[in-house]
């Protein structure tokens, strides 16, 4: 069901169409964006969500987008008592906490493809690790996972959602930034994947230095449709062999999240 959906017997139609057509959900909390101009109604928008959502206990409103070196944006609390909770997905549990951590909910998709590709006892590296839905059910196949997180809440809450699915003993956290690989990892990596933040397309260079020949990267990056044949023309030269390449959802107007699936070939 859509917001607008939601809200139709709460806003007019003039107001319905100011609201963007969906919202998120993490754990117990509804994630929405309410224009500046339907701020008066906010309290309202919020009690309607908990009241047609089962299982919705807490709304937050976005007040701001990605902000800082830790990638947090800022929420309004408008209905519940927390922007911690637990979200589910796949059969993995992660906690997580809106205010001090960066979560997407909508790669659900994306890290049960990646994991149904893991095989049992590789090396796998993870920048960018967050809380840990990539590299939770990756360890869960049987890999061994390196995750590199420089927020120390996210870290934090990592350690516990390793515990919490029991899988500490595939799963090495390290809190530190990804521009040091090169020099705090010295082994190769059977696999690489990097969620990477929006204009940060340098660390595809820095995680390859890690990879072993032959290894297999899953690079996630911002792009406009027209950018795409010749990013994948770009890599080829760099010596990554593109095996796939899809969209994984619209970010703004025009721009789309973009991953390529690739292969080390030197």
């Amino acid at each position: 069901m859509s917001l607008r959906d939601i809200l139709k017997n709460t806003l007019n139609e003039q107001e319905l169409k100011m609201l963007p057509g969906r919202f998120d959900v993490i754990g117990d909390i509804a994630v929405i964006s309410v224009p500046s101009k339907l701020g008066e109604h906010k309290h309202e928008i919020a009690r309607a969500l908990i009241s047609e959502q089962g299982g919705v206990k807490a709304v937050v409103n976005k007040i701001s987008k990605l902000s800082g070196e830790h990638r947090v944006a800022s929420f309004e609390l408008l209905a519940g008592s927390s922007t911690r909770t637990i979200h589910r997905e796949f059969g993995f549990a992660y906690e997580v906490d809106l205010q001090k951590v960066f979560f997407n909910s909508r790669l659900s998709f994306e890290r049960h493809r990646i994991t149904s590709m893991v095989q049992n006892g590789e090396k796998v590296i993870i920048p960018f690790c967050g809380v840990g839905p990539f590299a939770v059910p990756v360890a869960a196949k049987g890999a061994h996972v390196v995750a590199l997180e420089k927020n120390t809440a996210a870290c934090s809450l990592l350690q516990k959602n390793a515990s919490m699915n029991r899988v500490m003993q595939n799963l090495s956290v390290i809190c530190a930034d990804a521009m040091d690989i090169p020099s705090i990892l010295k082994c190769q990596f059977h696999r690489a994947v990097i969620p990477t933040p929006y204009g940060m397309d340098q660390f595809l260079d820095i995680v390859a230095e890690v990879i072993r020949p032959e290894g297999m990267i899953h690079f996630y990056t911002f792009k406009k449709q027209n950018q795409i044949e010749g990013l994948t023309g770009d890599y080829e030269k760099r010596g990554l062999k593109v095996l796939n390449c899809r969209r994984c959802g619209n970010v703004a107007p025009g721009v789309s999240r973009w991953v390529f699936d690739m292969i080390k070939m030197v």
